[in-house]
């Protein structure tokens, strides 16, 4: 009965993408869903942009592992990027009309910019839809009993059909139903286990004093691993491509900047659940399985009714789905739009619509082989690719914007030195976080080149 549920769930996704097909008739129809979305829609496609995979199960792992500390990135870091791009970032990209980021780096700086900025862009987008690949087999496989790679393999399928049909518009019409029934399927878990538990005291008890410390401890190495953890999805996913969609396909310039406010909020609430509801669980239900990946999978199995499971599990299914849909359309709508139009720019828009389309396809193939090759571990995934743009993206995109100095020569330094650098920290082991080092070297690489270039 739940595994029927579940598959006629996934399949009403395929539904919502054929229907929404009928809207996509240009480019910018199926990538920024004509920019037409209202503020209900923005805002919940926009805090659906990471309410997948690492909020459900990669977070909530690493909670009940090493407390506040140890969430910093997620949620935290999340609710910060997304109250940055609603302040800083959303009103002079929505004015200039573009499709990606990597448009903008081409009215900046020129093609060149444009032209390394997609070949990084594209990368970066790997190991995070291979973290919604994992996921979405950890949960299937949980709930089917079938191996986690069929698992993987089935639901990639469901989520490229759905993202080939109709882009932008499915996302966007299914994140909004999605997130309505994961918020009521978690409120009532927790509403249960906090009766259960015995509220905020009992809980506390449970745990040293240095479980929800929210500071580091007062030494440089601690502060720079707190600041790294701020800053990994906190800055380093502004210049990602999927947010931009998001906030890029509202109606209007204020109607984006208050979507992502409203999202910033959300997920200073809503991502609390799965914390609280992990912690609750491994306190009360002591047998579950020791991989805290699974356990909010495991403990809705073993004690929710049948009714909640399939509400749960439905609902968090088609979450991961829709991140992993978002995930797969940016770098494919980077492929069309700055790749190969840098090649040939006299392309139509029918042809680049196929293109995009065909990308989807390799990139799902790709990342279904990562996700089945590689480390399972959803929050280093994830952390990794949000990394990637921080040290190669973020100081350009921000310099262009807020510094008047800022040139073609700085841009292309800093995006290659930053990247450079992390690499190199990362080969030797450096004590101190490395994207910090890449980071650092990023923008002073921006500052020196764009000023003795200006000499």
């Amino acid at each position: 009965m739940l595994v029927a549920c579940i598959t006629l769930y996934l399949l009403s996704n395929v539904a919502v993408g054929a229907w929404a097909a009928r809207r996509v008739t240009t480019s910018q129809d199926f990538v920024l869903a004509g920019r037409r979305l209202p503020l209900v829609l923005a805002a919940s496609v926009t805090f659906a942009t990471w309410f997948g995979s690492e909020t459900i199960m990669g977070a909530p792992a690493m909670f009940v592992e090493g407390g506040v500390p140890a969430i910093i990135e997620e949620p935290f870091g999340s609710a910060l990027c997304l109250f940055l791009v609603g302040a800083f970032f959303a009103r002079p990209l929505y004015r200039l009309r573009i499709t990606t980021f990597c448009d903008y780096f081409r009215i900046r700086f020129g093609r060149p910019a444009e032209l390394l900025s997609a070949i990084l862009i594209i990368p970066s987008y790997f190991s995070w839809i291979a973290a919604q690949l994992v996921a979405i087999g950890i949960v299937l496989n949980v709930v089917t009993g079938f191996p986690q790679e069929y698992c993987v393999l089935g639901s990639a399928i469901v989520v490229m059909a759905y993202t080939l049909l109709g882009g932008m518009w499915s996302i966007s019409i299914t994140d909004f139903f999605h997130n309505l029934i994961i918020i009521v399927a978690l409120a009532i878990l927790a509403v249960g286990l906090w009766q259960d538990t015995g509220g905020w005291s009992a809980m506390h008890k449970q745990v040293s004093p240095d479980f929800f410390r929210f500071l580091p401890h007062n030494t440089v190495r601690d502060w720079v691993a707190y600041l790294a953890a701020w800053f990994t999805i906190g800055l380093g996913s502004i210049p990602q491509q999927d947010i931009f969609q998001r906030v890029m396909a509202a109606k209007t310039e204020d109607t984006s900047v208050r979507a992502s406010y409203l999202a910033s909020g959300l997920y200073l609430t809503v991502a609390m659940l799965p914390l609280f509801i992990a912690f609750s669980a491994r306190m009360l239900h002591p047998d579950l399985p020791a991989d805290n990946q699974l356990i909010i999978p495991n403990m809705v199995m073993r004690h929710g009714s049948l009714p909640l499971q399939i509400l749960f599990f439905g609902a968090v299914t088609s979450a991961i789905l829709s991140v992993s849909s978002g995930a797969i359309l940016a770098p494919a709508t980077v492929f069309g739009e700055n790749v190969v139009r840098y090649f040939r720019p006299n392309l139509s828009d029918a042809d680049l619509l196929k293109t995009i389309r065909w990308a989807i396809v390799v990139i799902t193939l790709i990342c279904v082989w990562m996700s089945t090759a590689r480390d399972t571990n959803i929050f280093d995934l994830v952390g990794e690719s949000s990394a990637f743009s921080l040290v190669s993206l973020f100081v350009p995109l921000t310099a262009g914007i807020y510094w008047k100095r800022a040139t073609l020569a700085g841009c292309l330094w800093s995006m290659g030195l930053g990247l450079v650098v992390w690499l190199f920290c990362l080969w030797i082991d450096t004590n101190y976080a490395p994207m910090m080092w890449g980071l650092l070297i990023s923008a002073v690489a921006m500052v020196v080149i764009s000023l003795l270039k200006r000499q």
